[in-house]
């Protein structure tokens, strides 16, 4: 708009005696669309300090067939406009058929004026906004249909994020509370035993020094509970630091099965070879302990005392603890959950295989309880010769 209004602005010419020559704009067509307007300032008028109404300017030339038709007073208001602003004006109208244009006004001055002089007229021109509307508004439906999917993407991201972020806690979280079903549940016999046995004592219904034994008993075997739960949430949480080192496998499990035996059972040990392993001997220790004590205690017909055979080999990449006994064997029932916790199928918390499950996967190894030769249950605690994989 600003380049037509400037081009018909270098077309027009003054007579001799001042007044604005049109001719040049009748002859030209396109000066029809867009529609062209010429409006001056009468003489009257022309004093700097003088601002015409917009009544007052006076239609020098409007195109015979314009393509856009606006009311004579829009045009006449935009011209007055730019020249009372003595600078280019543009605006908003509507065309007697009620659509959208946008006219554009451009002051022009006599010929030879003064840098002061006030305008002699302006250039009004005419466009189509139908279309410059149509994608303002499809812009702003894009703009907003993008925005609204930003947010969305942003929301599912920040979820995510926010998932990942708390999924840490909330893991913790479970292994608080696992941590304390476990101590309530493993406590919760050996704090009875003790109440009833103060009771009693206090009743004085037993001798003093077998209460005296029984409470120590007791307490070792609560000492024994809360090490083996403390064991299971270091394990569980990841906060037991493996301190690995060389070790003699062989000679740990015969020192196991010398503290484990007991009067009348039957523990034999075969090694036939020295069994290096690199691993944690303390929890190496635990775990053979657990599977000798589970053994102990359940490998054996009611009223006959325990036979159990533990061997130790390796074949260079690995090494295996073998634990069998000749008990009744596995139940069918607790077979496939026979490392969870509460799930040992006799009726004791299931920790210990539990905690030598944990500790054969924290040293890269792993722990299968399968049928025994003797039809009892057999037990194989695998190592790695090298040690653990995070280890090197």
């Amino acid at each position: 708009m600003s380049a037509d209004t400037n081009w018909a602005l270098g077309l027009l010419e003054t007579d001799e005696d001042g007044r604005l020559d049109t001719e040049v704009l009748l002859d030209n067509a396109g000066t029809a669309c867009p529609p062209l307007f010429l409006l001056s300032v009468p003489a009257a008028s022309e004093e700097p300090s003088v601002t015409p109404a917009p009544g007052e300017l006076v239609v020098e030339h409007a195109p015979r067939r314009p393509c856009l038709t606006l009311p004579a007073g829009a045009v006449r208001q935009a011209a007055a406009t730019a020249v009372r602003a003595d600078e280019p004006r543009s605006r908003d109208a509507r065309t007697a058929d009620g659509e959208p244009v946008r006219m554009f006004a451009l002051p022009f001055y006599p010929p030879d004026a003064e840098e002061d002089a006030a305008p002699q007229g302006a250039l009004v021109t005419v466009a189509d906004a139908s279309a410059q509307r149509a994608d303002h508004r499809r812009l702003t439906w894009v703009v907003s249909g993008g925005c609204a999917l930003l947010v969305l993407l942003s929301a599912g991201v920040g979820h995510l994020l926010s998932g990942r972020a708390v999924r840490p806690a909330l893991e913790a979280l479970d292994r608080q509370e696992s941590f304390l079903a476990d101590a309530a549940h493993d406590l919760r016999t050996p704090a009875a035993s003790l109440r009833t046995l103060a009771e009693t004592a206090l009743r004085g219904e037993t001798d003093s020094a077998d209460v005296h034994r029984r409470t120590l008993r007791l307490a070792e075997g609560m000492g024994t509970l809360v090490d083996g739960l403390l064991t299971r949430a270091r394990l569980m949480s990841g906060t037991a630091v493996l301190a690995v080192e060389p070790l003699r496998l062989d000679q740990l499990v015969e020192a196991v099965v010398g503290d484990a035996a007991g009067e009348g059972q039957r523990v034999a040990v075969r090694a036939e070879q020295a069994v290096v392993v690199v691993a944690d001997p303390d929890l190496v220790r635990r775990a053979v302990a657990n599977l000798v004590g589970n053994a102990l205690v359940h490998g054996h017909q009611p009223g006959e005392p325990a036979e159990v055979e533990v061997t130790v080999d390796g074949d260079g990449a690995t090494t295996a603890v073998t634990v069998e006994d000749a008990g009744p064997g596995l139940p069918p029932e607790v077979a496939g959950a026979l490392f969870d916790r509460f799930r040992s199928g006799s009726g004791s918390t299931g920790l210990g295989l539990s905690i030598a499950s944990w500790v054969a996967h924290a040293h890269g190894g792993s722990l299968r309880a399968e049928a025994g030769r003797r039809g009892g249950a057999r037990f194989v605690l695998r190592l790695p010769a090298g040690g653990p994989a995070t280890e090197g």
